[in-house]
Parts: structure tokens; sequence; C-alpha cells
């Protein structure tokens, strides 16, 4: 019990430091990491070269994030400085004024999926267009932190669904060095089997925060259509290892095509230029929207060129994994794909679209310096999460028998959910995840501290390969469900129309839809397991 006790601690600090001290992530993890450090050595026996390389591996294992956040940052001040962000957010405006239900799902679910599946932030980017465009505050902080929820696996060009991948890799090849690796597709169909009903009920979500169960009457063939769009090309993506980590792009863009058809149908609107002011109608003028969006393009051209031929994408993913040797505690390599992880080609895009874009030297200085500024404290965040659930996984291991003297805090915490949850355990899981995206701020960041304890209480419980992508995908879909109730995402929604505090007011109700969103993940979780659809 004390075991237990000292195990969940560092999570404990944790949440006191976010709800109690109202800290932000970074220094929260800092906070963590410290105690999770400190209980490893004082209780489990741990050394400090084990404590510094586990620390140390997890920032590496945690590059697929961290620097895609920080990549994407860097992108971001370009497009802010050069105008080009401004031209875009000019576009979004004079969409479907005249059907707000249309609106609300093209711009936070389409728009907002393939925002930030190339690394764009809808809850910084979207508020003010909202506003703008006649929603209430509470509307326009709540609307982009849910809408791309269903798809936050995919976010940062699939970054989530990578980690999960390397995370159950991982844990299968230390049990048992001959044992199959998993696949992307693989773990995209798990994924699959959540999408469709997440995605509808996340769009009713949305039209009843934006105008009750008036907004629900009247949006619901949309967003029925949106979240079978959803369903089906998540799916065809699925099906193709090299097409899974562009799913949001696809997605995002099929939602957009399939509201501008439902629009063409109906005889509406489709671009509105009427509610412009004088200074934007100047500046639409004054750069083309295709040279606006030149750093997305150049991205997802790139992406493309490298994924789509099937035998470049198998050799950089499987093959060409430019791994780090000789750091881990345990001897296991790192891969870290440098030549195929999104990071790498969101930076190339950004260089080269300088020259199409054309930023004075003064922007380009101010681009830096807005980078310098915004990209630490983030992208720290992001990957001292994969610090602490590696020395937590790490903790009671010895470097000269290789093997652990003490079981690990990862260990304990599956032996006892599995003591206490047993198969029901398929239940309890995505709240898990939830309170990991709550603590994270991420998806891919729960995977990195959780998902390990997740795959060892699932082997507890003698499930299958597909079983265990099941129990961490739901660990997985909780934490990307988290957004919605991420305080750091409410904030910064908040402070983008200047409305800092107004997101207390959204919470109470994020959080009920969170619950209920979470619920449907745990059932249907809980179907495909016991039912043998998942076996």
């Amino acid at each position: 019990m004390v075991s237990l006790f000292i195990s969940v601690l560092p999570i404990l600090v944790i949440l006191a430091m976010l709800l109690i001290w109202k800290k932000p992530a970074d220094i929260t993890g800092v906070a963590g990491w410290i105690s999770v450090s400190i209980l490893a050595f004082l209780f489990f026996g741990t050394s400090l070269e084990v404590i510094v390389r586990s620390s140390a591996a997890g920032l590496i294992k945690s590059f697929a994030v961290s620097l895609i956040v920080a990549a994407s940052l860097l992108q971001m001040a370009l497009m802010q400085t050069s105008g080009a962000l401004r031209r875009v957010i000019v576009f979004i405006k004079t969409i479907a004024l005249d059907n707000r239900a249309i609106q609300i799902i093209m711009i936070n679910v389409g728009f907002g999926t393939l925002m930030v599946s190339v690394g764009a932030t809808p809850v910084s980017l979207l508020p003010p267009i909202l506003l703008a465009l006649g929603y209430t505050t509470y509307s326009a902080i709540a609307l982009p932190a849910i809408g791309y929820d269903s798809l936050c696996t995919y976010a940062l060009l699939g970054a989530p669904i990578v980690v999960l991948v390397d995370v159950v890799n991982g844990f299968l090849l230390a049990g048992d060095p001959a044992a199959t690796p998993i696949t992307l597709g693989m773990a995209a169909e798990i994924f699959c089997l959540f999408v469709p009903v997440t995605a509808v009920m996340i769009g009713f979500c949305m039209l009843w925060i934006a105008d009750r169960w008036n907004g629900v009457k009247k949006g619901f063939l949309p967003c029925i259509t949106a979240g079978i769009i959803i369903a089906v090309v998540a799916y065809l993506t699925s099906r193709m290892d090299n097409l899974v980590p562009l799913t949001g792009v696809f997605c995002g863009a099929a939602v957009i095509l399939a509201m501008v058809a439902y629009l063409k149908l109906t005889g509406k609107k489709i671009i509105d230029r009427s509610k412009l002011t004088k200074e934007e109608l100047e500046l639409e003028a004054s750069m083309p929207l295709w040279k606006a969006v030149s750093p997305w393009v150049i991205l997802i051209v790139l992406i493309l060129a490298l994924n789509l031929p099937k035998n470049l994408f198998e050799f950089f993913y499987y093959e060409f994994t430019m791994p780090i040797n000789g750091l881990s505690a345990n001897g296991t390599p790192i891969a870290t794909r440098f030549l195929w992880n999104a990071y790498t080609w969101i930076f190339v895009s950004v260089f080269l679209s300088i020259p199409i874009l054309k930023p004075t030297k003064e922007q380009l200085s101010t681009t830096f310096k807005l980078w310098a500024k915004r990209a630490p404290r983030p992208a720290f965040a992001a990957a001292i999460f994969f610090s602490i659930g590696e020395v937590m996984n790490m903790s009671g291991f010895n470097m000269a028998t290789q093997a652990f003297d003490h079981p690990s805090m990862i260990q304990i915490l599956a032996d006892a959910s599995a003591k206490a949850f047993n198969q029901f355990y398929v239940v309890v899981v995505p709240y898990i995840g939830l309170l990991g995206g709550f603590i994270t701020g991420s998806e891919a960041s729960t995977i990195g501290m959780f998902g390990k304890y997740a795959l060892a209480t699932s082997k507890n419980l003698g499930l299958s390969t597909p079983a265990m992508i099941l129990i961490i995908g739901g660990l997985a879909f909780g934490g990307g469900l988290a957004s919605v109730i991420s305080p750091a995402k409410l904030q910064n929604a908040a402070a983008s129309i200047d409305k800092f505090g107004e997101e207390t007011k959204v919470i109470p109700m994020a959080f009920v839809f969170s619950i209920i969103l979470v619920t449907v993940t745990a059932l249907l979780a809980a179907f495909y397991l016991f039912t043998g659809i998942v076996s």
C-alpha cells in the first residue's frame, strides 16, 4: 500500500500544482519530474544515472511532439509577421454567412482540424473570427477547443499516433524481442472504432453551445454528414500506413468540401465578402490567398511526397530510423526518424515559403524574436511529461544487472489497477486519459506519461495485442477529448479575444461535455472488447 501511494504521489503533486497553485504546464512538469526523481531515488533504489538517462531518453522520445510544437510556432510567427495569417483569417470570415450550422462545422471542424493537423492552433486563430462573425464570447472560446477533438490523434501530422505506436512497440519488444511490431495502420484501425460516434456527438455539442436545441435541429443533417465523411476518410487512410499521418489533413479538407457542396445544393452563398471592413478588403487585395497559405501547401506537398511512394515511406519509417544508441538505461535504441518526422519538414517548409511571402528583413527579425519568446516553454511542457513517464517506468531498474531490483512505479500502478478493476479496466482507462490530457495539455504527452502503465495493466489482465491497442487507444482518445477542458487551451482562446478570465465560464459546461464524450468512448471500448470485435 505504501508503494502504491508513493507511485501515485507524483501525479498528486502535478494535480496540486495545476488546481491549487494554478501553475502553468511547464512549471508543473518540472515539479512533477523533481518529485518523481526524488521518490524513485529514495524509495525505489533507483540510481542517479538511471534517473538522468531515463529523463534524457524521455526528452528525445518526445521529439515527435515537442519539436513539432517548436517548428509550428516558427511557421505561425512567419505567417503572422508577413501578414499571411491575417489574410487567411479574412478569407475564413467570408464563409457560409447564410447558414450558421454549416459555418460552425466548416470553420471549427473543417478548418480547425486542417489547421491543427499542419501545426496551427485553432484555439488562438479562430476565436477572433467567430467573435467578428457575431458569436458570443462563450461560443467563440468554446467552439474552437472542441471542434477538432475527435481527430486530435492526427494533430501535428499524426504526432500522437506516431508516439503511441512507438510506445506500444517499445513495450512489446521489451517483453519479447521476437514480438511482431504493430504498424500505424493497426493503431489507426482501432481509433476508427471511436471516431464515427464521437465526431457526430462533438458536432452536436458545438451546435448546442451556439444555439442550444434550435442549433442542433437546424444543423442535424450537416452534422451527421460531417461525421460520416470523417469516419469514411479516417477508415480509408487507416488501410495504408503511409497515409495515416495525413488523416487530419484529408478529413478537414473533406469536411470543408462536403459543406461547400451542401451550400451549393441548398442554394446558399459559399463566399460572402459583404461584412469585410475597408482594411480587410485592402489586405485581401494586397495578398492572394494562395500566397498566404503557401507554408501549409508546401508542407503538405512535402509530406505527401515523402509518404505516398510506399517504398520511400517504408525506408524512412522502418529502416532509416537514425536511432540514438547507448542512452537508455536498459540499452534500448531510441528511433528518431529525423528525416521522416514532420518537424523536419515544417522547418523546411518555413524556409521554402520565405521567397514566396517575401518578408522584409525587419519582419524576419521579428519572426525569430517571436519564436524565441513563444516556443521554449510550450515545447518543453510537451517534453517534460515524457521524462516523467520514463522515470516512472524505469524506477527500480539496476543497470549493472539489467533487471529491476524493485517493481517500477508503473508496474505497481498496473498491478493495483488490474486487481481493482479487472476486466472493467477498459471502461476506466479513457477517464485516466482525460485526467492525463488535463494534466499534460496534449494527447501525445498523455501517451508518453501513461501509455506504458495502460499496457502493463493490459498485460496483467492477459489481453491480446489488439486488445492492448484498444486499451491504450481508449487512454489516448480520452486524452484528446481533454482539449475542451485544458486550462491552457481555453486561456489561449480567451486571451486571443482579450477576454482573459472568461474561460472560467466555459469550463463547467465543457467539463460536462468531456465527461459525456469520454463515457461514450469507454462504453464503445467495452463493447468492442466484450463482444470480441477486438480480441
